[in-house]
């Protein structure tokens, strides 16, 4: 239940565009808060919101020096997110898989008429 949880929220975090312009500056490496917003057309308190948002998915850390708050993105719950897509993937795939056999062996059927003879 704690990983649906986590997955959850997640997904929510990256749900937004912001969010993920945000997380994708900082697969970069560490950023302050100011060098997050500069490049967003969203106020300072806009940016702590979704930050906040990063923090509580477990996505991104932050931590305080000073006054200079500075984030880091933690790769390890991105993991967790590409794991179950991964899985859906690999489910899909083998019945796609599936499928392409199925119509591949009825292929043969088609190709004759009633008289059994090829068209």
């Amino acid at each position: 239940m704690q990983a649906a949880v986590t997955l959850d929220r997640t997904f929510h975090a990256l749900a937004d565009p912001t969010r993920r312009a945000m997380v994708q500056r900082l697969a970069r490496g560490p950023a302050s808060v100011s060098e997050l917003a500069k490049p967003l057309s969203i106020s300072l308190p806009a940016v702590m919101q979704h930050l906040q948002v990063l923090e509580a998915s477990g996505i991104v850390r932050t931590a305080k020096v000073g006054r200079v708050r500075t984030c880091t993105v933690e790769p390890k719950m991105l993991t967790a997110a590409e794991r179950w897509i991964a899985e859906r993937r690999e489910s899909w795939e083998r019945k796609l898989d599936r499928l392409a056999d199925y119509l591949d062996a009825t292929a043969g059927e088609n190709d004759n008429d009633e008289t059994g003879e090829s068209k």
